[in-house]
């Protein structure tokens, strides 16, 4: 007896009369049949290598809807002739996990072992997922997780460490044009889309074949001619919903392109991941605060009116909100994308608090102290203290760190934007305190 009949979703004798879904009919029977994962199960592959050398071992398979992670979970239990028990994180709890982890003790006893499919498993809290461990680790069941989320993030470290994660990719281009001849094949003829039409359906997929495949059922019943164009098949069919988590994997995917495409200063794809971001539903607030750090971190002083830009688009959205505030954020994307770019002041602060961590409680130079006290200026302080405006160049010179430290460079300017001009002023400068220091030391 094979896997397929040693199943607990094994349907009953009465259903195979009742209407099934074309994703239903679609699924693949064998690994085989899997489209767009071929990184994992072509020979050779890892997923491949398992089967053929019969070591199925715990995996967590992570990728975004309609991937295939559950039919592929259901296929590794045929292909290893284990017991396939699927179980759903949001619809269980621990009674479920007991019963399912009793049931796989007795298969085990008469020689049957479980392949234990969890989807949604990041779903399951860290208590849950420990439960897990002792089973998976004496061989009770091979655990199958499927996530959508990264699983460094959602997942114990224990339960890591006792499976492999196989990371699957939404389906390409190709694969979704797979799956549309096998739905065409099976319904008996093609669909009624021109060229343009066809490659709209694709792309309102966005990677999730059975997305697809619900959108091949419902134009299913129209007639081969005549050919809809793109704007036909919009008003017959939903688009899919973009993947994004607020809190998720997505969110951060995407703010970090956001960042990293400004500061590659390709103004043109941050304003796509920004419209990505917002079409999704980001708070706007999330992303002009990000903006707002941009200013700081990368653009800094090369050009100092890039913050009170950023300010003023916070402000601006603020006060007329959506949709017409989006412009000020859009004008904030560009504003940074095109200014000079700096991380010198983000640099320097660090050294500068990696210094003050290494050097502890060092005092100010005596000239620098507070002398309120007759007291106080006994014991020095405030001699010697040089008041720069007496100056006529308006700089005394004088050496402002504690006498047991010598001096650091922290701020290093580069040659862009506006810190072209101070890096010329602290030469300048440089050069002053150097000479009136040589003065001083010579008198």
């Amino acid at each position: 007896m094979n896997a397929k009949a040693r199943s607990s979703g094994e349907p009953s004798l009465f259903s195979a009369g009742a209407p099934r879904p074309l994703a239903d009919r679609l699924r693949p029977a064998t690994l085989a049949e899997v489209v767009g994962q071929g990184h994992l199960l072509d020979e050779g592959n890892p997923l491949a290598r398992m089967i053929a050398g019969g070591r199925l071992s715990s995996i967590i398979l992570w990728g975004p809807p309609g991937c295939g992670k559950t039919t592929i979970a259901r296929l590794l239990a045929d292909s290893s002739d284990l017991y396939f028990e699927p179980l759903s994180a949001v619809f269980s709890g621990v009674a479920d996990l007991r019963r399912v982890f009793a049931d796989a003790k007795k298969r085990r006893e008469t020689g049957t072992g479980t392949l234990l499919f969890v989807d949604e498993i990041h779903r399951f809290n860290r208590a849950q997922q420990d439960g897990f461990l002792p089973y998976v680790e004496d061989g009770t069941v091979i655990l199958v997780g499927a996530t959508t989320e990264n699983p460094s993030f959602e997942l114990n470290s224990a339960l890591l460490s006792r499976s492999q994660v196989m990371v699957l990719n939404p389906l390409s281009d190709d694969a979704l044009e797979t799956l549309i001849g096998r739905a065409e094949a099976e319904i008996g003829h093609r669909l009624p889309l021109d060229e343009a039409a066809r490659a709209s359906l694709k792309a309102m997929a966005d990677g999730d074949g059975r997305f697809l495949v619900n959108l091949v059922e419902v134009l299913s019943d129209l007639p081969e001619t005549p050919e809809l164009g793109t704007d036909e098949l919009a008003r017959l069919v939903q688009k899919r919903a973009p993947r994004y988590d607020k809190d998720g994997d997505s969110h951060f995917n995407l703010i970090s392109a956001v960042h990293k495409s400004l500061r590659a200063s390709d103004t043109d794809a941050a304003l796509y991941w920004t419209a990505r971001m917002l079409d999704a539903g980001e708070d706007p607030a999330y992303l002009l605060r990000r903006l707002t750090r941009f200013a700081v971190e990368d653009v800094g002083l090369a050009d100092p009116d890039a913050l009170r830009h950023a300010i003023a688009a916070w402000e601006a959205y603020d006060r007329l909100g959506s949709p017409e505030g989006e412009l000020a954020i859009t004008n904030l994307v560009i504003y940074l994308g095109t200014a000079p770019k700096s991380n010198a002041a983000y640099a320097a602060h660090k050294a500068a608090r990696a210094a003050a961590g290494k050097t502890g409680s060092l005092v100010p130079p005596k000239a620098f102290l507070n002398a309120p006290t007759k007291f106080m200026r006994d014991l020095g302080y405030g001699q010697g203290y040089v008041y720069d405006h007496d100056h006529p160049d308006g700089f005394s010179g004088q050496n402002c760190f504690p006498d047991a430290m010598a001096r650091v460079r922290f701020y290093d300017p580069p040659e862009r934007g506006f810190e072209r001009d101070i890096r010329k002023r602290l030469a300048w400068w440089d050069r002053i305190r150097d000479e009136r220091s040589r003065g001083s030391s010579e008198d």
